[in-house]
């Protein structure tokens, strides 16, 4: 069977995006569906119900055999039998750091007196993802489905979905998807006469970066600042209100709704295998969804599976780079993941790939491209403009480094940089973060990387920049002459 891997068509707004109807982005997908794109030997699983009409209703989702899998598993499985199916599924983490999911369950300590609490992040506050966004909003259920078998397989009674506030709808969506599925038994005490209960509450964030590191999270939850927490202990042993917590992502958690429907061998089918010459490297198995966005004809969100190359998401699926120009640059996987050249785009998109490219990982899968007239100076300032702000300021070398990264751009952009600037930027970007083991979270490394590797990789276009517009100091070594100028207007 060939079919059109599709999902909505991005919003330049995000009030667009409210205003829309669940019935009119239907018709925007058949009308996709009869124009001739392009199509290709995949199945769609995790958009499967997106574009059907009323798809976030529990009756939309019965329809579609919704809730089976819940049924199956709560009759004929154990909790530990979904752990050991999870785990030899290899299903790595959606959410950015791609860690093996059944591993990260397995932390969990045996014969826990309990309560065991269940965190769902879907704060995705990683600048150009939104892939989250339209699973809650268009599949609710789904995501709902997952988090309950989840829930039974690492023994959690009470599970929070961390929304971020700016996600108005899928709060909506969703509070109504909990409250369907409670009234039709899926929720609460005894769910399905199996002797299984669980709670699943909606808590609401206040929009932060730092607030998508699970610690942030967690702390966030408790109604405290959300400071990332130093590690271990880890949150398996002690995490929400001091008890073992497993945080998954939204995608995550879908994922292991269709592995227990579908099986481990359907999972491994699609992706990329383990590398036999890597012993740590798992695998990139099953499907997954990027968003792509920028300078593209069709920006979405799109289901393909692991391994897909940035080329054909960029040409096949996005309808290539708009208004004819060419393609200067890729985010591959969020902010936090650096850039890639045009010269880099048959880079395959799994958890390997975009590492041999000097990126920080595969990170959400959600693509920024910028087209031949976009400046890498203004991409490098919007990107430490975004990390400085949303530093939480607890680890010296983000604090500060994120900061001055921030000033040095500020005063490039300016006309009073130096080349010896780029220098120190990269000083920066290689000394800060939890990799280089300065700092307690991650944060940190996505600010790092869009440095390095925009400084690197273009930094020729930096320093034409600086030549071009610091005409008398741009050779300038000393640092009182160039800094005693720096407070510019933002």
């Amino acid at each position: 069977m060939t079919v059109y891997i599709a999902a909505i068509p991005a919003r330049r707004r995000e009030r667009c995006l409210l205003r829309a109807s669940g019935e009119g982005i239907a018709r925007r997908f058949r009308s996709a569906a009869l124009s001739g794109l392009p199509t290709m030997p995949y199945q769609n699983v995790l958009l499967a119900n997106v574009g059907k009409p009323n798809s976030h209703t529990l009756a939309a989702y019965l329809a579609s055999g919704g809730y089976s899998t819940l049924r199956k598993v709560l009759k004929e499985k154990s909790p530990q039998e979904v752990v050991e199916i999870v785990r030899a599924s290899n299903l790595r983490g959606r959410g950015g750091a791609g860690f093996p999911t059944g591993l990260k369950w397995s932390f969990l300590p045996d014969k826990h007196p309990g309560p065991i609490y269940f965190c769902v992040n879907a704060d995705e506050s990683e600048p150009g993802t939104f892939v989250n966004r339209v699973q809650m909003e268009h599949d609710p259920h789904q995501v709902l489905e997952g988090t309950i078998i989840s829930c039974y397989a690492t023994g959690a009674s009470r599970a929070y979905i961390y929304i971020r506030y700016e996600y108005p709808l899928c709060w909506k969506r969703m509070q109504a998807a909990i409250d369907e599925a409670r009234a039709a038994g899926y929720l609460g005490r005894n769910i399905l006469g199996s002797g299984f209960s669980l709670e699943v509450y909606l808590h609401r964030g206040a929009g932060a970066y730092i607030c998508g590191e699970e610690t942030g999270l967690i702390e966030s939850i408790e109604g405290r600042r959300a400071w990332p927490r130093i590690k271990p202990p880890f949150p398996a042993v002690e995490g929400l209100f001091r008890k073992p917590t497993v945080v998954n992502n939204v995608e995550t958690v879908a994922c292991v709704k269709h592995i227990l429907e579908r099986g481990v061998a359907w999972f491994k089918s699609i992706g990329t295998p383990a590398d036999p010459n890597d012993p740590r490297d798992p695998g990139s198995y099953g499907p997954k969804l990027f968003g792509i966005s920028g300078h593209v004809n069709r920006p979405g969100c799109y289901e393909a599976p692991l391994g897909i190359s940035c080329r054909e998401l960029i040409e096949r699926f996005a309808g290539g780079v708009w208004k004819g120009r060419k393609l200067k640059a890729v985010v591959p996987g969020g902010l936090s993941t650096g850039v890639i050249t045009a010269e880099e785009i048959d880079t395959p998109m799994d958890f390997s790939g975009p590492l041999r490219v000097g990126c920080l990982g595969l990170g959400t899968g959600c693509l920024i491209v910028l087209d031949e007239t976009y400046s890498m100076v203004d991409f490098l300032y919007n990107s430490c403009r975004f990390f400085a702000h949303e530093s939480c300021g607890q680890c010296t070398p983000c604090r500060e480094g994120t900061h001055w990264a921030l000033q040095m751009l500020r005063r490039i952009k300016a006309g009073r940089g130096r080349i010896k600037d780029l220098d120190l930027l990269l000083e920066i970007g290689d000394t800060i973060g939890i990799l280089p083991g300065t700092t307690i979270c991650g944060l940190a490394d996505g600010a790092a990387w869009p440095i390095k590797t925009a400084i690197r990789k273009f930094r020729q276009e930096f320093e034409d920049y600086i030549k071009h517009t610091n005409v008398a100091g741009w050779m300038e070594t000393q640092p009182v002459p160039a800094l005693e100028q720096s407070a510019v207007a933002h």
